[in-house]
């Protein structure tokens, strides 16, 4: 899976916030839900809470390099959102990889 399906259309993101299951950690919040059209999508949400363009863009990095490692792990058929907290620029890849693997497996999404 090289292409990442990004979630672009504000409808989906409210729909996600609203009617999907979210699951936090100290890192990172990630909302799921399934969708019907039997593959993956995601989106990254930064605030600007987290301070300037440097460490948001930093905090999307490192989000979509930790989701991209687990990808392959990832049952079908699934929106995904995940939402960076304050901590999140400040951490490696490998802490994000953790809460993130933790908050998908408490969801049922990994295989």
């Amino acid at each position: 899976m090289s292409d990442i399906i990004t979630l672009k259309r504000n409808n989906d993101f409210r729909r996600l916030y609203s009617r999907g299951r979210s699951y936090t950690s100290a890192v990172l919040v990630t909302y799921v839900g399934k969708n019907r059209l039997g593959c993956v999508r995601i989106g990254i949400t930064v605030s600007k809470k987290i301070g300037k363009a440097v460490l948001r863009s930093r905090s999307r990095r490192i989000i979509r390099e930790a989701y991209r490692m687990l990808s392959k792990e990832i049952g079908m058929g699934y929106d995904l959102v995940f939402v960076a907290r304050g901590r999140t620029p400040y951490v490696k890849t490998d802490d994000i990889l953790r809460a993130m693997k933790k908050e998908l497996r408490e969801a049922g999404v990994l295989r």
